[in-house]
């Protein structure tokens, strides 16, 4: 089984710690590529105008700053930077030994400064998004989807796929639709559901808690991965059709 996670747009930096190794990092094979957008994010970052580039407001200025000195700030596993709704529902300091190993053998983050990371590969706080374009790197969904085809296809090989990311991540790599299912969350009342974007996060995060720590064997298909999903859920699926992966769909009540 193979999680995908969406990183989160807020993060923890390490207090202490090595910098990272971009060559020890899961998919070494990327190890360039992310040199690349390291250096264009540092330089942009030390800008006048890089709050505009990077989209971002100027009460982060602080955390662009922050991207200046990447190559030789602290890192710290990825489960550990990344915070926010989906990670915190995740809740992997709470798991025990062995379903935190399960957890860093199946959860990849797609980022848009590292392209896909381990759950415990050691990584700075950064601030970047995939809809950002750098200069001399350009946007970099376009980026991404040149370089991570090959090492994710490889990763991912018969595993099901399960696609918690959001809808700017999705598009930077897509596994076989008959072994991917995408997740939505819903919420209903009255017959007329929703989506809410806090709850979707929130859900996903507990649906991936959930398939790391449930007893029995992982989920292997859309149809085993519905079935685990409705031990704690109302939950459908939309079976794949033809270059589109399937879709389950977990249904939240009104409140």
């Amino acid at each position: 089984m193979l999680i995908l996670l969406p990183p989160s747009e807020g993060k923890t930096a390490a207090r202490r710690g090595h910098p990272v190794d971009l060559a020890a990092l899961s998919f070494p094979g990327l190890a360039d590529a992310r040199s690349e957008v390291m250096t264009a994010l540092s330089k942009v970052s030390a800008h006048e105008d890089a709050s505009a580039v990077l989209g971002v407001g100027g009460s982060l200025l602080d955390e662009v700053r922050r991207n200046i000195g990447l190559r030789d700030a602290p890192a710290a596993p990825a489960h550990a930077v990344y915070s926010g709704v989906l990670y915190d529902a995740l809740g992997y300091r709470s798991m025990t030994v062995t379903q935190k190993r399960k957890a860093e053998a199946a959860v990849v983050v797609i980022s848009a400064l590292w392209g896909a990371i381990g759950f415990g590969d050691a990584v700075p706080a950064y601030r970047l998004s995939m809809s950002v374009e750098l200069p001399g790197t350009g946007r970099l969904a376009q980026f991404w989807r040149r370089h991570l085809a090959e090492v994710l296809d490889e990763r991912a090989q018969d595993s099901l796929i399960v696609d918690c990311r959001s809808s700017t991540y999705a598009t930077v790599w897509a596994g076989p639709p008959e072994r991917s299912v995408g997740v939505n969350v819903f919420q209903e009342r009255s017959g007329r559901r929703t989506v809410v974007s806090h709850f979707a996060k929130h859900t996903r995060g507990e649906l991936a808690r959930h398939l790391l720590t449930r007893r029995g064997k992982q989920p292997g298909t859309a149809e085993q991965l519905l079935r685990a999903a409705g031990e704690r859920w109302t939950c459908e699926l939309e079976p794949s059709s033809g270059r589109k992966a399937a879709q389950l769909n977990i249904i939240l009540p009104g409140t």
